[in-house]
Order: structure tokens, then sequence, then C-alpha cells
């Protein structure tokens, strides 16, 4: 009996344990360094391959010294545009930017793109921030929306 307590609070512990350990979280770590990266690395460029985008070699800062890492492919997201990792110079020093998907193609990294879907509408004023409202609210173009159009196809107005 002594044992099947000991077991059941040791499993109890555990589970327990499992709810109050911290969940993980992505952060997105700032590199900067005051000694400009070496020149690329020439890469022979692979030939095209469908359904998959080819992110070129660069070089990461690691341990105190710059590292080459060697291109690879990456499995398309269709709707965006990848933007390839690199060092910006500012004040002095040399930053890393991390490799990104863009949606609008901006250049602008989807999580700090105050329109993310580039209709001019910025995202905590946009119904849809990840879709164009240009797009499919009025689609006859006779200055009804879509929602409250009877006749959303048709451009003559009744």
């Amino acid at each position: 009996m002594k044992k099947l307590v000991i077991t059941a609070g040791t499993a109890a512990l555990v589970s327990l344990g499992a709810f109050l350990l911290p969940a993980t979280a992505q952060a997105a770590v700032a590199i900067s360094v005051q000694v400009a990266p070496p020149a690329p690395v020439y890469e022979r460029v692979p030939p095209p391959r469908r359904g998959y985008v080819w992110a070129p070699g660069h070089y990461e800062y690691r341990h105190g010294r710059y590292v080459w890492s060697g291109g690879r492919w990456l499995t398309a997201r269709p709707g965006y545009a990848y933007h390839r990792p690199d060092w910006v110079q500012r004040n002095g020093r040399w930053y890393y930017s991390q490799g990104r998907w863009d949606r609008d193609r901006d250049g602008v990294a989807d999580r700090y793109d105050r329109d993310r879907d580039g209709d001019g509408v910025p995202n905590r004023y946009d119904r849809n921030p990840n879709r164009s409202n240009t797009a499919g609210y009025d689609r006859d173009r006779d200055g009804v929306a879509n929602a409250h159009d009877r006749r959303p196809d048709d451009p003559r107005r009744q």
C-alpha cells in the first residue's frame, strides 16, 4: 500500500511539474558587431525546384567570429516573398537581420509591418489585416460594399 501511495504521489508531482514549466517562446536576437563581415563565399545556385525557394548562404556571428552558413532549400510559402539574411551597417556597427518571409513584399517583416496586406489601411483599423481590402469588397465597383449590395456582381445600381 505504501508503494502505491508513493507511486501515485510521484506521478502527481511529475504531472503538476509539466503544467508549471514555462512555455518556450521565440525571441528575436539582436546581434551587433563592430567588425564588418567577410566577402560572401561563392555558391553555385542549383536549378529551381518546384515548391521550394533557394535561400543563399550567408555569414553568421557565433562564438566571437563569423561562420559561413551554406545555402539551402526552403519550402515555398505561396503569396510570400523570402528575404535572405543580411548584415546592415548603422552608426559604425554591423547588425544582423535574419531571413524572413514577407506577405506584401515591402521588405518589412510581417510582425513589424503596420500594413501587412499593403492596402493602405493600418492593421489596427483593418477588418482583415492579412487580405487586401481593395480585393473583393466591391467587385462591381458601384460604390456599395458587397456585404450591403443585393447584387454584388451587377454594376448598375437600382
